[in-house]
């Protein structure tokens, strides 16, 4: 993608490439032969090499498995499985990468959390004022926002693809389901039941616990970038080494961690799409569906480590201020404390005194984030 080390830390960028691909596609070769008691060695091939010569089948398994010269090479496999495989390998090698940017983000979220359990501040409906809440709490739902999306996303299977041409390891004889079994030990992926050539339920899973984990990060971005607006000033993120300038407006502080986020959960949530699109598949093989895959799985794990790598970035160096958050409670000259007058029976009631709730709640979501560690 143009300029993708913007959007992406450069691990996750190798963990998701051509060359990350070409990896898993000679790891599930090489795993087949050790399935079937052989001992295989990988030509040295580039991807760009690959990619040529797949033009003329589709797909650049075949163009692999061409390139070598031993026997036993691929027996018993289609080009699908290769694929299918190599994505699982993919993903399983990323995820890890990601998760500990949503680590880094949930940390941060519970410092901000217990920090400001007390904090006053006005809770927004509809972008207009309503009651306060602290700034403590805010946090807490968003560290439970990153919890719940990356226990979605821990949850999804990977599993290894053996179907050989048509689904049914004829190839393999009576030997089939004992292969599959030794590569899912080799490749440490889960067996399936049976191939899923055209099922694609898992990667639609996928794709679409990518694009929540996406969306809970998105949330909180569009919370941060709400709060740093002039108008607001409630938070700002870091302006060291120059970080958030303007080219034309030196008085400028832009939520610069904040808009790679947003737009790296764009980009995911389009690429889900892609995935959840290529559910419907005909018969036992699509022509087109799955190939659409690779490109979009890719991408949706590039940008989900992308926008959380950007948003730890911005809530590590996160300022808070909570003297203007103070000030907003009282833009309204008193009308915010409304209900807590109506309530309480009083006539004056001071914000900190009408929070209900909200340190318990801040509690209990450090406690709950605490126990999923």
């Amino acid at each position: 993608m143009p300029f993708e080390e913007l959007f992406v830390p450069p691990q996750i960028a190798a963990a998701t490439g051509d060359d990350a691909w070409v990896q898993a596609m000679v790891d599930f070769e090489l795993a087949l032969g050790r399935a079937q008691g052989l001992v295989l060695t990988a030509p040295a091939i580039s991807p760009a090499e690959l990619a040529r010569a797949g033009r003329s089948t589709g797909n650049p398994a075949a163009a692999l498995v061409s390139g070598w010269d031993e026997d036993g090479v691929h027996r018993g496999a289609t080009s699908q499985d290769v694929m299918d495989t190599a994505a699982m390998l993919v993903a399983r090698r990323t995820l890890p990468l990601i998760g500990a940017e949503l680590d880094g983000v949930a940390a941060a979220c519970g410092r901000l959390a217990a920090q400001h359990r007390d904090t006053p501040m006005a809770a927004r409906t509809l972008l207009q004022q309503a009651l306060p809440t602290t700034f403590g709490l805010k946090a807490a739902g968003w560290l439970m926002g990153v919890d719940e999306a990356r226990d979605l996303l821990d949850a999804v299977p990977l599993r290894v693809q053996l179907g050989g041409a048509a689904g049914t390891l004829a190839a393999l004889g009576a030997d089939g389901l004992a292969v599959l079994a030794r590569l899912a030990a080799e490749l440490e992926l889960e067996e399936p039941v049976l191939p899923w050539h055209t099922r694609r339920v898992r990667v639609a899973q996928l794709g679409a616990a990518l694009a929540i984990a996406a969306g809970s990060l998105e949330k909180i971005a569009l919370d941060l970038k709400l709060m740093a607006q002039t108008e607001v000033g409630e938070v700002a993120e870091s302006a060291e080494g120059g970080r958030g300038g303007s080219s034309t407006l030196p008085h400028k502080r832009n939520p610069v961690g904040a808009a790679l986020t947003i737009a790296c959960a764009a980009g995911v949530r389009g690429a889900s799409s892609v995935l959840t699109g290529a559910l419907a598949q005909e018969h036992e093989r699509a022509a087109g569906a799955w190939q659409a895959e690779w490109e979009a799985l890719s991408r949706a794990l590039a940008l989900t480590g992308g926008a959380a790598a950007s948003l730890r970035e911005a809530l590590d160096g996160l300022e808070v201020f909570p003297e203007r958050m103070r000030a907003n409670l009282d833009l309204t000259g008193g009308l915010i404390m409304g209900e807590a007058k109506r309530v309480t029976g009083k006539d004056v009631v001071e914000p900190t005194d009408y929070l209900g709730s909200a340190g318990a709640f801040v509690d209990r979501a450090l406690e709950a984030h605490e126990e999923r560690r």
